[in-house]
């Protein structure tokens, strides 16, 4: 039997064959494709779950000055010029010392919590600058030798406390003992304190409600306040008993002069941030905690305080107290007149 070609028919099958085929390859890709959105869904939502959890102040959205530096890619830094040794100018543009160390260690903290790399500018302040420099926003961040007290809390936030310390004398050495013991011994002298400290108002109160006659001479900074102590234009110079060790540590005779006196006061440094911004104070308080139990602060209270020091190779030799090792194994933002009440 002849095979008859029948164009139409052929060409019919042929169209079949061809429809059944598209068909099944449709299927098949669609298939394929909803796999394949559906792990892209997955992955993506992994994705956006890790970073949530990698970076939590970008799980709200940032306001104030986390906003700030997010956005700007930069943090201003308020340090000091003359607080030995805790932020001061050692011979370069950029400060050193033990509060220093501090800041940036909270610098590190927040690129990891921003997920940005941060430029760090400086801003010199003094004591009586350095609380407006951050209530206007000059200054993001000020760590130094600021004490953490209840007036200033009405002003500015504190971070939780860096380092405790007593209000004392520093005075010359006379025949193996301190020329003035004690405050009574000041009664009629000319006594130095910095302007703008607690140490200044201290000093003032007692003045006035015992009438103790002193000429209390503010002198605008650390600095300017021993050169008037060692030129002999006052006998005594009151302040924290740290800072103090930090000038003598730097006299042209470090053995002639002595810290004395009864301390009038228990001072907590903090770290300054701008007043009602809890998010930002509370990534500064975790970085510090942080870096606290880390060990890190220990190693920067040898380097500090029991080392030779820049910019003269001074070492203080200034033990760390039983106040201080408490404060670190036990943070708080409270003042120290807030802990006693």
């Amino acid at each position: 039997m002849l095979y008859t070609w029948k164009p139409n028919a052929h060409r019919f099958m042929l169209y079949s064959l061809n429809e059944r085929v598209r068909q099944r390859l449709h299927k098949k890709n669609k298939h394929v494709e909803e796999n394949l959105m559906r792990i892209v869904r997955q992955l993506l939502g992994a994705a956006i779950a890790a970073a949530v959890i990698a970076s939590p102040a970008m799980a709200e959205e940032l306001t104030g000055t986390l906003k700030k530096i997010k956005e700007s890619g930069t943090i201003t830094l308020g340090h000091r010029d003359s607080s030995i040794p805790f932020s001061y100018l050692a011979g370069k543009p950029e400060p050193v010392g033990y509060s220093h160390d501090i800041q940036l260690a909270v610098v590190d903290a927040l690129k990891k919590q921003l997920g940005t790399d941060i430029k760090v500018r400086y801003n010199l302040v003094t004591s009586q600058t350095r609380i407006p420099l951050v209530q206007n926003g000059t200054v993001d961040l000020e760590c130094g030798s600021t004490t953490n007290n209840v007036e200033r809390q009405q002003q500015v936030g504190f971070s939780v406390g860096i380092f405790e310390v007593g209000t004392r004398l520093l005075t010359k050495v006379k025949d193996g003992q301190p020329a003035y013991k004690d405050f009574p011994d000041l009664a009629g002298k000319n006594v130095v304190t910095t302007a703008g400290t607690t140490s200044e108002r201290i000093l003032k109160a007692m003045n006035a409600d015992k009438q103790m006659k002193m000429n209390v001479i503010s002198a605008k900074d650390h600095g300017e306040a021993f050169n008037m102590l060692e030129s002999g234009r006052a006998v005594a110079f009151m302040m924290d008993d740290a800072l103090l060790a930090g000038e003598m540590a730097k006299a042209r005779k470090p053995a002639d002069w002595v810290i004395t006196g009864t301390p009038q006061s228990y001072e907590i440094y903090g770290c300054m941030v701008r007043k009602e911004d809890a998010a930002f104070k509370k990534a500064v308080d975790d970085a510090i905690v942080g870096y606290f139990k880390s060990g890190e602060v220990n190693k920067s209270y040898d380097k500090w305080f029991m080392q030779p020091i820049p910019p003269k190779g001074l070492n203080l030799q200034f033990q760390m107290s039983d106040e201080l090792k408490k404060l670190i194994a036990e943070p708080t933002d409270k003042a120290a007149d807030e802990k006693k009440s």
